[in-house]
């Protein structure tokens, strides 16, 4: 057990250490060569988007996905001003663990193609220019690889299974993606329960800020990046856009009535422009960027409920379920204060060390869990783990005599909360005894 714990903490270390050095290093190597003038700009149906496609494959089966597609990728037919042109789609999978949850996917998705090249005339010379498409998307694919492997380093802790595709002939009304969303490589897509696109996301700047955009209710964008900053260690926060979603491949899955959010820093001065080149993306910026998605990615896929507004008004009112402080837009509250108040305020101002216990030498942790209903009462108090049984009745007793609360909400709605906290008994030299405060 004990070495099954130290390969954990071993797991969890190289991820978050991963040096953001190293990580910007591997992003600029993968905008470098898609966005390489010898790609020809990636156009749909090309030998440069056929090239993307491979190196994509190749990353991800290098990362320890399970691929989907073949290396040439799931190929579909696009027919363009009279000319048929194929294209192609890559995706591999992680697995989720979870019995009740791994038939759920969340979907990764960038698209690998851009604009081409055009004719271009130099002192009076004909000559042909390349649409380099380094932010636009080389950034959004390059993030999705170092996802993808930072993920699969935390395979073991995925619920949810996450399927990363590189859609191509994005350029061409989002084709690759409008193929997936029909059934092409993957057919089980009436269980997919988010898409989440990357695209442009080489600036990061205050001109170009790092944002969430999408047709998610605020409350349930809010509810899931607060559940990341409570959950795990970002240094980056992505904003939620206020004003119009750009078209993207998200489109084929808001047509598909799947919810979806696109992380992106927006369009740049450079957008569709021969000057958008791999020296002009800010690697660092795209680095932390990168973390906090596999971060995000690693929490939906881990969390109960991916949407609680939609979960809370589909739930009967007689219903035994409850929620998690962190699902809920607004958490509970001990008079107008958060749990610490209530810990300090309540439990340890009231709580009693019982003299036996004392005498007996005992002392630990219990943990009491207890739901807050939707009237703020509190009910339902039991040792989530106990220490001994004096202990344990007397924390059950204080929390059990608790006033009432302010209830938490989802969506404007009020919903019953589980909560558990520790409440400790702590013997001091000499007999005497101490209640963590």
């Amino acid at each position: 057990m004990r070495k099954t714990v130290i390969s954990l903490l071993l797991v969890l270390l190289t991820v978050t250490c991963v040096s953001a050095q190293d990580l910007s290093g591997n992003l600029r190597r993968h905008v470098e060569y898609l966005a390489d003038p010898g790609m020809r700009g990636r156009k749909a149906g090309s030998q440069g988007e056929a090239k993307a496609a491979e190196y994509l494959y190749d990353k991800l089966y290098q990362a320890g996905l399970t691929m989907l597609t073949s290396r040439e990728g799931d190929s579909f037919l696009i027919i363009e001003d009279g000319d048929t042109l194929s294209s192609c789609n890559v995706a591999g999978i992680l697995q989720g663990y979870d019995k009740d949850l791994r038939e759920e996917y969340i979907v990764v998705g960038a698209h690998i193609d851009h604009l081409g090249t055009y004719p271009v005339t130099v002192d009076g010379e004909q000559m042909t220019g390349v649409y380099r498409g380094a932010d636009a998307n080389a950034s959004g694919v390059a993030a999705l690889i170092e996802a993808a492997e930072i993920l699969s380093s935390n395979a073991m802790f995925l619920r949810r299974s996450v399927i990363f595709v590189g859609f191509g002939a994005g350029e061409e009304q989002y084709a690759g993606a409008r193929f997936f969303t029909s059934g092409g490589e993957f057919s089980d897509v009436g269980n997919i329960k988010l898409m989440v696109n990357l695209d442009m996301l080489g600036r990061g700047t205050a001109d170009n800020p790092f944002e969430i955009y999408s047709l998610i209710s605020r409350n349930d964008l809010a509810s899931m990046t607060s559940y990341v900053t409570e959950n795990e260690s970002v240094t980056t926060r992505p904003g939620i856009h206020n004003g119009e979603v750009f078209a993207s491949d998200h489109l084929a899955f808001d047509l598909a009535e799947i919810p979806t959010l696109t992380f992106s820093t927006g369009r740049s001065r450079e957008y569709r422009t021969s000057r958008d080149t791999p020296d002009l993306v800010l690697y660092n910026k795209l680095a932390s960027e990168t973390h906090y998605i596999a971060t995000f990615l690693k929490c939906m896929a881990s969390k109960d409920h991916l949407f609680p507004s939609s979960s809370a008004s589909a739930k009967d009112e007689g219903s035994d379920f409850a929620y998690s402080m962190s699902d809920c837009d607004k958490p509970p509250q001990f008079f107008h204060s958060d749990l610490k108040h209530f810990m300090d305020a309540w439990v340890y101002t009231y709580v009693k060390y019982p003299q036996s216990a004392v005498d007996k030498g005992i002392q630990g942790t219990v943990n009491v869990s207890f739901i807050i209903e939707k009237d703020g009462s509190v009910s339902n108090v039991k040792v989530a783990k106990g220490v001994d049984e004096l202990l344990d009745a007397e924390a059950v007793k204080v929390i059990s005599a608790s006033p009432k609360w302010i209830p938490g909400e989802i969506g404007r709605k009020k919903v019953r909360c589980l909560i558990t906290v520790p409440v400790e008994f702590r013997l001091q030299k000499g007999g005497s005894f101490d209640l963590k405060r």
